[in-house]
């Protein structure tokens, strides 16, 4: 059970390529904060500052638009032109 979770989170966190990318795994981090955050704040009453919530959320958008105008690319093909 464990060897499945730790294979399906690491399937998760590849990129458009197959290949593992810090990009994704960043953006799953900061997904992660800002959830902790939401509990922390409905749950507990602590607060994140504002400016934190802000920089979470815009380097979450980033990663997320970075995914979305980055091209699959055919590393094979480019290396059977060559």
């Amino acid at each position: 059970m464990k060897n499945k979770i730790i294979t399906a989170l690491a399937e998760f966190l590849k990129d458009k390529n197959g290949s593992h990318s810090l990009r994704e795994l960043a953006t799953a981090i900061f997904i992660l904060a800002l959830l902790i955050s939401w509990v922390a704040d409905q749950f507990f009453g602590k607060q994140i500052p504002e400016h934190m919530f802000y920089a979470l959320t815009s380097l979450v958008a980033a990663g997320c638009f970075g995914y979305s105008i980055e091209k699959k690319t055919n590393v094979e093909s480019k290396n059977e032109e060559e």
